[in-house]
Order: C-alpha cells, then structure tokens, then sequence
C-alpha cells in the first residue's frame, strides 16, 4: 500500500495570496494551477486524490509540493530554461501584432500564422507565439448587424426594462417564429460515438418538407408554449396568441415580439383591442438578439435538431413536441446579462452608424 503524503501546511497569509493566484484572471492557468496542488494539499488531499481532481499525474504534484516547501511562492513562477534566447524584440512583437490587425494584401482573404510570418521573413511557429500570446485568432470571423431603426434606443430599453423590472402582476413573454424547419434523412445509417471518433454521418441527405414553430418564452419559469405549423401566416400567429392567452388566463402579458409583418399589421393590431391584457413590446429592426426566446431556439438547434434524422415531417412534427415537453420539465429562468454599459456602448456605435 503506497504510503501517503503529508499534507502542506499552510499560514493564513499563504492561503489568502495562493486563493487569490488561483482566481486572478491576470495569472497565467500554469500559476493557477499550481497554487490550486498546494491548497488541495494543505486541505488534507493525497497526492493522487489532487492528481485526479487537477487531471494531471502523481509526480507532477509531487514536484510542485516539493517547490512550493523550499522556495514558497516563488518555487510556483516558471524557471528559465535552457537554451538559445528568443531574438524577438518587444518592438518585433508589436509589429506583428500590428500587421495581423490590418487588411492583408489584395490576393489574400485573411492573414494566417504562416503568411505573416512570410510577410516578415520569420519562423511561422514564432509568429504564431506571438498571436497566442496577444490572444489573437487570425482564423475567427464574427457577425454583426447594425440597426437602422431611428428608435432603437427607445425600443431597446424598452424591451430590456421589461426583463429586468418587469410590471408588478405581469408576465413576460418572448414570441417569435422558428422558421423552414427542414425534415432532413441522411441516405446511410449514422456512425456512433466512440472513443476518440465522433459521431459521423453521410453528407448525403434527402429533404421532405419543412415545419414552423412558433414560440412563446416565459421569462420568469423559462417554459415553452409552443405550436407546430406548415406555414407563418397572420391567421396562425394570431391562433397561437389565442392559445398563449388561454394558457395564462386572466393575467396580464407583456408580449416581446420583433417587426415581422404579421406581428404588427391591421389583424394583430384588432386582436389587440380585443387583448386589452395583453400588451406587445417591439425589438429594434435587425436586433433578433434582444428577444429571449432566439436562445430556446439556439438549445432547440443544439440539443435537438443538430445531429438528428427525420424520415418525414410528422416525425420532426412528434420530436418537436417531445422535445419542448422533456424542455419544460427541467427548464429554468432566463436572466438578462448584458450589462448597462454594455448597452450604453451598443447604442453609442448605432447612434454613430445612423448618423455617418
């Protein structure tokens, strides 16, 4: 029976500085992680108990331990090691980093680690050291739309309002359309999860038909009122309200919507005054992402339709309900995260945009 370690003993200062090494978003993961051995340690854990935890090996927190009893915290700071300095200058860092931040030349899309370092007469593993270093990802491209409504300040707060200081004897409801939901089977039987293979499939598929889910989120609980239609039409979005309505009877709503047409022509606008409970808030023109319920639809996507094959619509139909079922029994609130200044920023780049 291997003979079990004495654990590190540890001072109140020592424990506060290795705590506050192992949170600090500025320490490097290695820093962190090595004060995490000695404070896993110093709580009575053996060596292979905090080598399981930490996923790393028995010797490795051995050597840490053995550091950290002869030189303290600075037995955890990486050594230098052996071997021919690097010839790269701050000024050669800043040069790179400058370059990768600018268009690249006109035969080229983007840069990459290897035409940068081309472009400098460098080691292409050095320029990459560089990228990982400023956390550059030359690779990455994200998408972004800037609005045009002339009220997106208005609406935006609105609508954000509403998610954090929602009216006293009122819900909040995120509603919108999930649309050409396709039916896809793949033409050869799917490969399974394995060991270092994921789950593949054939690139070959056939299409039966499309489905429309309209949605209604409730921001509180996190459940799902959902239908199941061919289309998108006034008369469907109009149907559903109905049964949103139904389902929460005498209470007040505060219906989140975006612009689509059926959501705010002559018909929703007499359903309305028909609904003097119910209330529709609009999201900025392009701004799909203030709508809570894009993220139950971004699960849906992920969890649900992503890797799955449908041999025709009634069965996407059946799954669909399914999922929203199984969804509702483990669902949670939805919280609004962006923070004020955030917001602030967003609508100081639109105002900016508008106004070019």
């Amino acid at each position: 029976m291997p003979r079990r370690t004495e654990p590190v003993r540890l001072r109140a200062s020592a424990r506060r500085e290795l705590k506050a090494m192992s949170r600090s978003a500025s320490e490097s993961a290695r820093l962190a992680f090595r004060a995490n051995i000695i404070l896993l340690s110093s709580d009575g854990l053996a060596n292979k108990e905090i080598a399981e935890r930490l996923q790393c090996t028995r010797p490795i927190v051995h050597m840490w331990k053995k550091r950290w009893q002869a030189e303290g915290v600075a037995g955890l700071q990486d050594r230098c090691r052996p071997g021919r300095p690097t010839e790269l200058t701050a000024a050669m860092k800043r040069k790179v980093v400058e370059r990768a931040c600018k268009k690249p030349p006109k035969d080229l899309g983007r840069w990459s680690a290897r035409t940068l370092a081309r472009s400098f007469a460098m080691d292409h593993v050095q320029v990459h050291r560089i990228l990982r270093e400023h956390d550059i990802k030359l690779h990455q491209l994200r998408s972004f739309t800037f609005s045009p409504d002339p009220k997106f300040e208005e609406k935006l707060l609105d609508v954000v309002g509403l998610y954090m200081n929602p009216p006293e004897n009122a819900i909040v409801l995120c509603v919108d359309e999930k649309t050409g939901i396709q039916a896809l089977d793949r033409t050869q039987p799917m490969l399974p999860l394995r060991a270092r293979k994921p789950r593949a499939w054939t690139n070959e598929y056939v299409r039966h038909g499309t489905r429309t889910l309209l949605a209604s989120l409730d921001v509180r609980t996190g459940e799902v009122v959902a239908h199941v239609r061919k289309r998108r039409t006034s008369k469907d979005f109009l149907s559903f309200m109905d049964s949103v309505v139904e389902q929460y009877g005498d209470k007040r709503l505060c219906v989140v919507l975006d612009n689509l047409n059926t959501h705010n022509n002559e018909a929703a606008r007499t359903w309305l005054k028909n609904n003097p409970m119910v209330s529709f808030h609009f999201t900025p023109t392009h701004a799909s992402w203030v709508n809570l319920v894009e993220s139950f639809f971004s699960i849906l996507t992920r969890q649900g339709l992503q890797q799955k094959a449908f041999k025709g619509v009634r069965q996407l139909e059946t799954f669909l309900k399914d999922f929203i079922i199984q969804y509702n029994r483990h669902c949670g609130p939805f919280e609004w995260t962006a923070s004020p200044t955030k917001l602030q920023k967003i609508i100081k780049l639109t105002r900016e945009y508008q106004n070019a």
